[in-house]
């Protein structure tokens, strides 16, 4: 009998697998098996991998060992927010999940060493049911929020640090698939947002920032199987994504700057509003401040000129970078409350998942240790809480 792994995680393996897009047969031929033992592999109280297989699987998903040793997650699954197309699959889906999932755990190790912003997030009391939230109450929220974070009614001038300063954590980058824009959950404490990069502009990440504080504020009591339901589900897409319209762009103080329902209008109002013109054409249709014929008019001379797939602006405008958790690590390491190696070693993740999630620069972490060898101040010292970054 081949020797197996003590304290291998199946569940953990499934995580790996699923965070890094391979389907089971992909993974055994990494790994050199059968799919049917990956799937005993991945079976709770199925049988383990030896060394060898487990080295070659480790190298295979860029994961140190250490990963698949760790014990299986023992909190209560929370509804996730997926801002996707139809055609996203579950694979993507869960290898988006599983990068959300690190993100709280990022965000668990970097709380024993720095007070992140307090959650300030007001709640609203609304049906859960899907159906019975109208349009009126969504954009009775969007106003809402506005008034408890006082922000009046003109642009918001960045909605990643809005959200950091409010306690919400956001993190991007690629998911590996075009079809899903967002996901976002809740664990209780607050709020995890991740805005997908593998397509889109800095506009649509913004407007992907507000939908998804949309699902957090309006759907946190409904349940899981609502998602399940396509109609249901495009419902609840609809509701975020008018949330988001009406947070970014309220709807008196946007008809007071549109003089004229005309592209180079919308076209001027773009960098003030930080919105995409196709959202203000529909903003504008929604108020009442162009005609169905005035809006089909707008369209066909954005496809004219070749606007629907690449706005002009979209190329100029700087996009909104996630800093809490950057800033966060950053402080860790130069207070010497740990090295780069600790924090990969416990997190149990590569460097470049470490950095990728938190937003820092590529190779940080590995030129930090090397710049640490040199001669940087060592200390085993913890200071939980010790710092606050204020201004975020």
């Amino acid at each position: 009998m081949r020797p197996g792994t003590p304290g291998f995680s199946g569940a953990r393996l499934r995580e790996a697998r699923e965070a890094r897009g391979l389907s089971v047969v992909s993974l055994a031929d990494i790994a050199g098996v059968s799919s049917q033992a990956i799937y005993q592999y991945e079976k709770k109280g199925g049988t383990s991998p030896g060394p060898e297989v487990l080295s070659k699987i480790a190298a295979g998903t860029n994961l140190p060992e250490s990963f698949f040793l760790q014990s299986e997650r023992s909190q209560p699954e929370t509804t996730v927010f997926y801002r996707s197309l139809s055609s996203a699959t579950k694979a993507a889906r869960r290898r988006a999940n599983s990068r959300l999932r690190w993100v709280q755990d990022l965000v668990a190790y970097v709380e024993e060493y720095v007070a992140l912003p307090e959650l300030n997030v007001p709640t609203f009391e609304l049906p859960d049911d899907p159906r019975l939230i109208s349009d009126t109450d969504v954009e009775h929220v969007a106003d809402e929020l506005r008034r408890y974070w006082r922000l009046g009614e003109g642009p918001i001038a960045n909605m990643v640090l809005l959200l950091e300063n409010q306690g919400i954590v956001v993190a991007r980058g690629p998911l590996g698939a075009e079809a899903l824009d967002g996901v976002s959950t809740h664990d209780g404490e607050r709020p995890f947002i991740f805005i997908g990069t593998d397509k889109g502009t800095p506009v649509r990440w913004r407007f992907d920032a507000a939908h998804e504080l949309g699902h957090v504020l309006l759907h946190h009591n409904i349940a899981q199987e609502h998602f399940q339901h396509p109609e249901l589900h495009k419902r609840i897409e609809q509701q975020a994504h008018r949330f988001a319209s009406s947070f970014l762009l309220p709807l008196a103080p946007f008809g007071e700057d549109l003089f004229a329902a005309n592209l180079d209008v919308l076209r001027s109002l773009k960098p003030k509003w930080k919105t995409s013109i196709a959202m203000m054409i529909m903003q504008a249709k929604y108020g009442g401040y162009i005609s169905d014929d005035m809006q089909r008019k707008l369209w066909i001379t954005m496809s004219r000129r070749k606007w629907r797939t690449n706005e002009p602006l979209d190329d100029t405008m700087e996009p909104e970078i996630p800093r809490l958790l950057r800033r966060s690590i950053e402080l860790i390491l130069d207070e010497g409350a740990q090295t780069a190696a600790d924090i990969v070693n416990r997190l149990r993740l590569s460097h470049a998942d470490v950095e990728s999630l938190s937003g820092l620069p590529e190779g940080y972490l590995s030129n930090h240790s090397r710049v640490s060898l040199i001669g940087s101040k060592e200390s085993n010292v913890v200071y939980p809480h010790a710092w606050r970054y204020r201004n975020w």
